[in-house]
């Protein structure tokens, strides 16, 4: 077992409460670091590279791993097939409790990625279950009756609910005469989580976990675990645009957000809150930030998905940020720019505003992003502003994007989800062997090394802005007030705690812009940060003359 003793400095820092004021770190473990030589990450990469993201490193908070656990692979890692293992893939159990180790002692919290609302059909549990209609395992997962058979005797799906992937949500066995229901792959079938016993052995394996020195949990699509125990058919949406797809062409009411799910997710919570410090953050599965504010509560979090789907706009940030605010209150939220379902922000934000300098966006990005309200979520690779991968379609990875049927779009996950470059060396200090997923065309001059030694860098602008945040506690925890001041294209913010003040300016296009910083309150103000390593500074007057695509940020004083 594991040294499950709290990470020192990241208590000394920030306390039980960590979560709320630090920051958080994804890695894709596959695409992280490889140490065998077979092209996949691993969990001893991982551990090679802890000093990156420890205080001598980026200085962020927790380690956020997705997923670990065995898996054919037919959704990369989020089709498990064994909840309480790792993959003999990613390497070990001793590997992972030696992981956790490591991380604790350099002060970083673990955090596992939860896939709880269904498994592989390779799972024991399907396989037992799909067998027949008793036993143990029978109602382990959401079976229903054909609803009846067509004109040549084939069943008919239950009802009409639709797979995120395409098609039918249903899918026919005949050895129990039933359909299972899955929300993604035909190899994800859902577990029944109304099922008690069901319940009971989703939360042992969350103890199994904690036991073994795991600091918080996120949760897969989490506000889907539950369906309408009768489930009907879906309202069917009428008079939507053109080319919206199968799945919005529903309101999807009995298949997700059920009333009774918060009481589901705080037993789960109640089991992590026993340790004080542990944290959980919650896949919100389509939904708002209405959604997100309802199901996020003192000691946990909800993903808000508004600042993932923003261009890259003065204007959209603006009101995106008064939207925030009216809706989530006291509620604290998250600040999360990219994932591995998501285009990468330095890709999609200079797209969005026709911007080809995406090194210009990432920096000026980052500086928001660590800035706002919030907990902040940083995607591996960001940080040097990896940019989207083309990858040919004989090369796909990713399940639903080799699909070819009319009508049917499906971005390429694998575009962000590509070998983190460390070096510049053949393999880039990630693999000696052929990497999974392609690299970047980039990869020979955007990798670490290089971005170490380049202050101005992405790289380097991380590593300032964070270093900043951490020792500010306005930034931190601070209130935030946004400010109308400047032009356009220009978004102005103060955040305050504790008698501290912190003002952010930001240019959100390549063309100077000049922000008269009387209304933001009694100066003077000085910069101490922001998106370039020599921050503009205001004239006596309270002028201050921004460069293209630059943030500042600034204190009293």
């Amino acid at each position: 077992m594991s040294d499950i003793t709290p990470p020192a400095s990241s208590l000394a820092r920030h306390g039980t409460q960590w979560w709320r004021e630090g920051i958080v770190y994804q890695v894709y473990p596959r695409s992280y670091a490889d140490t065998d030589g077979n092209g996949v990450g691993d969990l001893a990469g991982i551990i090679e590279h802890l000093d990156h993201l420890g205080p001598d490193g980026l200085g962020v908070d927790g380690v956020w791993l997705s997923p670990i656990y065995p898996s054919p692979g037919f959704d990369v890692g989020y089709d498990v097939s064994d909840h309480s293992a790792v993959d003999p893939l990613l390497g070990t159990e001793e590997d992972f409790d030696r992981l956790v180790r490591e991380a604790h002692a350099r002060g970083l919290r673990v955090i596992l990625d939860l896939v709880m609302n269904h498994t592989s059909d390779q799972h024991a549990w399907f396989q037992a279950s799909r067998q027949s209609r008793e036993g143990p395992y029978a109602d382990f997962y959401l079976w229903r009756d054909p609803a009846g058979r067509d004109a040549d005797g084939n069943p008919l799906p239950p009802n009409n609910w639709l797979s995120f992937f395409g098609g039918s949500a249903w899918e026919y066995e005949p050895a129990r005469d039933q359909f299972y229901m899955h929300t993604f792959l035909v190899e994800q079938p859902e577990v029944n989580w109304r099922n008690p016993v069901v319940e009971e052995a989703q939360l042992k394996m969350v103890r199994g976990w904690l036991d073994r020195g795991v600091d918080g949990f996120r949760l897969d699509v989490f506000n889907i675990f539950l369906k309408d125990p009768e489930m009907p058919s879906n309202p069917e949406l009428e008079d939507l645009a053109e080319g919206t797809s199968a799945w919005d062409r529903q309101e999807h009411k009995y298949d997700r957000d059920q009333p009774d799910f918060p009481e589901l997710i705080a037993r789960f919570r109640a089991i992590v809150d026993e340790v004080p410090g542990r944290m959980s953050v919650g896949e919100l599965f389509y939904g708002g930030p209405e959604t997100s504010a309802s199901l996020s509560n003192q000691n946990h979090l909800v993903f808000d998905w508004e600042l993932v789907r923003a261009p890259w706009s003065a204007a959209e940030y603006r009101a995106l940020l008064d939207r925030r605010q009216a809706i989530f209150g006291d509620t604290w939220p998250t600040v999360v720019l990219s994932n591995h379902d998501q285009s990468r922000h330095a890709s999609r934000l200079s797209a969005s505003a026709g911007i080809d300098d995406t090194d210009a966006v990432a920096r000026a990005s980052a500086a928001v992003l660590l800035t706002l309200r919030g907990t902040p979520f940083l995607y591996y690779g960001e940080e040097i502003g990896l940019r989207d991968v083309e990858v040919p379609f004989e090369e796909i990875i990713d399940p639903p994007a080799r699909r070819v049927e009319a009508g049917w779009v499906w971005w390429n996950r694998d575009g962000c989800r590509s070998p983190m470059p460390w070096t510049g060396e053949p393999g880039h200090g990630f693999t000696t062997g052929r990497p999974w997923i392609r690299f970047g065309d980039d990869a020979d001059t955007r990798h670490v090394a290089a971005q170490a030694l380049d202050p101005p860098s992405v790289l380097g602008t991380y590593k300032r802005l964070i270093a900043l945040r951490q020792g500010r506690s306005s930034l931190r925890r601070g209130a935030l007030r946004r400010l109308d001041i400047g032009g356009d294209d220009v978004l102005a913010y103060i955040r305050e705690a504790d008698g501290e003040a912190t003002l952010v300016v930001a240019n959100f296009v390549q063309q100077p812009s000049t922000v008269d910083l009387g209304p933001a309150g009694d100066g003077p103000w000085r910069p101490i940060g922001g998106s370039h390593q020599d921050p503009s500074a205001p004239d006596a007057d309270g002028s201050l003359a921004l460069r293209g695509l630059e943030v500042v940020i600034l204190a009293r004083g």
